[in-house]
């Protein structure tokens, strides 16, 4: 995993403090990083448009647009001048090699956005918007120097934003470029070192960037086992069957050794599952509250709760009840998976206030890292594009989301995963983690149509991880 920061600058300044490097050398790393990057898409004679802001991140467009000036059609366009000491340098350096300055916008097969990198505050003034928009129209294959123009110190398109295919972040990840708000604008992310390696460039965060070597699999490598090695998941069937089944086969299908449902009543399940009338005492995790509707035993649920030593998985409606609060005050071993609308309502049960869904999803990291700060122990996963992973105010995302589980049923999957893990002993962190990564990368392969998965080729693709 890679630490991500909420801001930079502080780092830039380490640079120049303890490793005698001004911003002129920053720079030039920056637009060295840009232009490797061109060099390794394009070919020689490409033509390159640069639109560069009156700030640093203007200059570092100027400083790529000298750079790439010989080998490649270059444009370089400011629209808002150049204010910034370094980009009035960085311009006058341009000027000298007979750059190519326009007063209009080029169609062009590379554009690199270099108007305003991290840090924006504010909105996009009318001019900035009407040259974001005619960007975004044009074919090219875009880059964003930083992060788009547009995106905001929450990662928000205020009001709008560039469309980048490719991001290069300066010196480090940026939490902005890891909102959901955010996935659709800033395309592959990369990092451009400045003129030191990230190892000495970066210190540590308590945000980090999920990687897929961060996956690691519950293969079985003792060779003298039995099924009972490897836990007894149990999944607390609700009003609606199918979403208990789900999470069920997935739980299985992971690597739990055995896996029941508990019922009162006959059903009928898959061969492999088993049903029980009561809690087995035997049980190393449950899962509670997929399909559960409003009406569940009073006497149920204090039996889940008192079972102290067992992981638990809250999913759905009952993160959706003030029940809820009845784990939280006296158990630690849970982990929380709300999607966000399942989030507005835990947060107004929790005494947070009242949020709705766009609120949750323009802050997500703020919220994540409050609620974990308030609930120590306890794992949130945060669904989403970008799903967070949040402990004691430390989250770790997982950026490999993808459409293709936006499917009734993927949710279920999910919690049968985690449940599967935690019956085998894994800690509720690392099994939150490695079980949305799975999650992800077995959506991630998926060949057929984005909009035809379903759970059952879900649960399919984790057994061929």
């Amino acid at each position: 995993m890679k630490f991500v920061f909420d801001e930079v600058y502080s780092l830039d300044q380490r640079c120049y403090d303890e490793f005698g490097l001004n911003e002129d050398i920053l720079m030039e790393n920056a637009a060295q990083a840009i232009s490797r990057e061109i060099h390794k898409k394009f070919k020689k004679g490409s033509s390159v448009f640069v639109v560069s802001g009156p700030g640093n991140n203007g200059a570092d467009g100027v400083t790529l647009a000298r750079i790439l000036q010989g080998d490649f059609k270059v444009f370089l366009y400011l629209p808002l001048g150049a204010k910034s000491k370094m980009c009035q340098i960085q311009l006058k350096r341009a000027k000298n090699i007979d750059i190519n300055i326009v007063d209009s916008i080029i169609q062009s097969d590379i554009v690199v956005d270099a108007l305003f990198g991290s840090g924006l505050n504010k909105s996009l003034n009318d001019k900035v918007i009407s040259i974001v928009k005619e960007l975004n129209e044009h074919t090219s294959y875009k880059i964003a120097c930083d992060i788009p123009t547009g995106i905001d110190t929450k990662g928000n398109p205020n009001p709008i934003s560039f469309k980048a295919d490719m991001t290069i972040s300066m010196g480090a990840y940026k939490t902005p470029l890891f909102s959901d708000n955010a996935k659709d604008f800033v395309g592959i992310i990369k990092v451009a070192d400045l003129g030191v390696s990230r190892s000495v460039y970066e210190r540590q965060s308590d945000t980090f960037l999920l990687e897929k070597k961060d996956m690691k699999l519950p293969y079985r490598y003792q060779k003298n086992s039995n099924k009972g090695d490897f836990g007894h998941s149990l999944m607390i069937l609700g009003e609606k069957k199918g979403a208990c089944v789900i999470t069920a086969k997935a739980s299985f299908a992971f690597g739990s050794g055995l896996c029941s449902v508990y019922s009162k009543k006959a059903v009928k399940l898959p061969d492999e599952i088993m049903l029980s009338k009561q809690i087995p005492q035997k049980a190393t995790s449950i899962a509670f509250g997929m399909g559960l509707g409003e009406r569940y035993k009073p006497e149920l649920l204090k039996e889940i709760v008192e079972k102290e030593e067992t992981p638990v998985v809250l999913d759905a409606d009952i993160l959706k009840s003030e029940a809820v609060l009845l784990f939280l005050s006296q158990r630690t071993n849970l982990i929380l998976t709300p999607h966000p609308k399942e989030f507005s309502l835990l947060l107004k049960i929790c005494g947070f206030g009242e949020f709705n869904t766009k609120d949750i999803q323009k802050d997500r990291f703020t919220f994540a890292r409050e609620f974990t700060n308030k609930y120590k122990d306890i794992v949130l996963l945060l669904k989403g594009s970008n799903t967070l992973i949040a402990q004691n105010k430390k989250v770790f995302i997982n950026s490999f989301g993808t459409n293709t589980l936006s499917k009734g049923g993927s949710g279920d999957v999910l919690t049968g995963l985690i449940a599967s893990m935690t019956a085998q002993g894994y800690k509720p962190l690392d099994a939150a983690i490695i079980s949305s990564l799975a999650h992800s990368f077995a959506a991630k392969r998926y060949k057929k149509a984005n909009y035809s998965l379903t759970p059952n080729d879900l649960i399919e693709g984790i057994k061929c991880l």
